[in-house]
């Protein structure tokens, strides 16, 4: 399995709307979200229209709409975006439990390849259908707060006064002095979970 951009920016989408909603803010525009994450705010917005077909989002339309989480964060796991948006997690078709595929392999019970590559599966849907966009948004908030880094969406939104949306994070970005190549780089564990989750193992 290999996340797309696609999935990957859906993903970065969705833990946004979580946050926002864990700082109080009803709802996010697009523009704030491709702002804050990098992403061209056309593609973002066929994204968004698909997590919303997919009954994950909602939008309200206006100047000052926006989207929001449709349902709680809490019961949307992450194994079930990245099915929706790049499909099975399984690297090869004969081990997948939701589009299994039968492979060429003429003795697919004693086969070793696919008692490898069942394992691979399970290893990574045991990670992605474990945690759900809450443990994830949870996750972030109490690493920003950790690091005294600003929240994000948690400044009033600038649209409601008729000015450009910029998000917090991209002004810190553009604030600090040091290039992009000399920030601070993570130690080799800082990003998992396990690190923050004390419960967390594979």
């Amino acid at each position: 399995m290999k996340l797309s951009k696609k999935g990957e920016y859906a993903l970065r989408a969705l833990i946004d709307l979580g946050i926002a909603h864990e700082v109080g803010r009803e709802l996010v525009q697009v523009t704030e979200l491709s702002d804050k994450e990098l992403i061209p705010a056309k593609f973002l917005e066929q994204i968004m229209q698909e997590l919303k077909a997919a009954g994950l989002v909602s939008a309200q339309r206006g100047k000052f709409g926006g989207y929001h989480l449709a349902r709680p964060a809490a019961e949307i796991t992450i194994g079930a975006v990245v099915r929706y948006i790049d499909g099975p997690l399984a690297p090869i078709g004969c081990v997948s439990h939701t589009a299994y595929e039968k492979c060429g392999c003429p003795d697919e019970d004693h086969c070793g390849l696919r008692m490898l590559m069942l394992d691979v599966r399970n290893a990574i849907a045991g990670i992605l259908d474990r945690y759900t966009l809450a443990d994830v948004v949870e996750v972030t908030l109490r690493k920003l707060r950790r690091d005294a880094l600003p929240l994000p969406f948690s400044a009033p939104r600038a649209a409601a006064r008729g000015k450009p949306v910029k998000s917090s994070v991209r002004a810190a970005r553009s604030a600090s002095p040091r290039s992009a190549a000399n920030a601070r780089r993570f130690a080799p564990v800082e990003g998992l979970l396990s690190q923050l989750l004390p419960d967390y193992t594979i």
